[in-house]
């Protein structure tokens, strides 16, 4: 009887991919190249793949830049956001002029062009939006990581602050200051801020209540590092996204704010353009039941920006989740 034959040793395909990944960068086995990605590049792949995300990322994109070309719209239409139009914009009923060749938006109750007024008034929504947005994120994370990680008679006090700034209602603190400063887009957005930082404080309040405990920051604290030290680099780059993810969250809630303040006569002062105004003036006398358009226009502009922010919101949360699909 022959004894056993040696038989050169097969490498599998996944074990021949894991050697040529561990030795960094990408190779190529057989006919296939191994390209070993970050969780950034993994992120955009997963993100690229969302049909609903990419759809929020060009409603972003398009308002974006319907702001940023307002001044070029304005020249290039020659009406100015505030300039009236009493002959040519006004029925001789005086009424507004319905969508036309002239106006492509049509006009309102004064004659002025809806598409320049609309343009401009984007840029009051951003900019307040993001402007809010980014403040409240950093109170929030200041106030979040301080409870969280001091803990004791801190947490209890910063909490107790957190639980009173949201029992406060929000329109009747806005009516108080403004009959006491007067409207304003400062502050529009200063009482955004203040009353949109609590839930993203909350969130990370609690994160950093449990990465406190975990081995990476108890070694860093043996290691004799100090306290602004283990918040910024071991527990600050873990919070990134939560943090990413709340403040793409509360653009839309910001933008919500504004209009609503603009429509209560609250926000920004007539005749600046803004989403919320153009609303509020639509209303006036009831003049929307024979021109919609003054209602259609900027709160379908109002519903694309929210919708998009939120779809782009809950993209990257899927994104971002290391437990999402793996096929990217």
């Amino acid at each position: 009887m022959n004894g056993p034959t040696s038989r050169p040793a097969r490498v599998s395909g996944a074990a021949t991919t894991a050697v040529a990944v561990a030795r960094g960068g990408a190779q190529k086995v057989g006919n296939d190249a191994v390209v070993q990605r970050g969780s950034a590049s993994l992120t955009v792949r997963r993100l690229v793949r969302d049909p609903a995300s990419m759809v929020a990322v060009a409603g972003i994109v398009l308002i974006v830049v319907l702001a940023l070309a307002a001044p070029l719209i304005a020249q290039l239409t020659g009406h100015g956001p505030n300039e009236q139009f009493r002959d040519i914009g006004l029925t001789p009923e005086g009424l507004p002029v319905p969508p036309g060749e002239t106006f492509l938006f049509g006009t309102d109750q004064l004659g002025r062009d809806v598409l320049v007024r609309l343009a401009f008034g984007a840029r009051v929504s951003l900019v307040v939006g993001v402007v809010a947005s980014l403040a409240a994120a950093m109170i929030g994370v200041l106030v979040g990581i301080t409870a969280g990680y001091f803990g004791g008679k801190v947490d209890t006090v910063l909490s107790r602050v957190m639980d009173l700034v949201m029992s406060i209602p929000f329109l009747l603190a806005a009516i108080a200051l403004v009959s006491v400063v007067g409207p304003s887009l400062a502050l529009s957005t200063g009482v955004i801020v203040f009353f949109t930082w609590t839930p993203l404080a909350r969130v990370i309040r609690g994160q950093t209540l449990a990465l406190r405990q975990r081995e990476f920051v108890e070694a860093a604290r043996s290691l004799g590092a100090g306290q602004f030290s283990i918040i910024v680099r071991d527990i600050l780059p873990n919070l990134m996204v939560p943090i990413l993810i709340y403040t793409t969250l509360m653009v839309p809630g910001a933008i919500v704010f504004e209009a609503t303040l603009s429509f209560l006569g609250m926000g920004v002062v007539p005749p600046t353009a803004s989403w919320g105004g153009m609303l509020a003036e639509a209303a006036n006398n009831s003049i929307y039941l024979v021109a919609p358009w003054l209602v259609l226009i900027p709160g379908t502009a109002l519903l694309i920006a929210t919708l998009a922010f939120n779809t782009l919101g809950d993209g990257l949360r899927d994104a971002l989740d290391p437990r999402a699909s793996r096929k990217a």
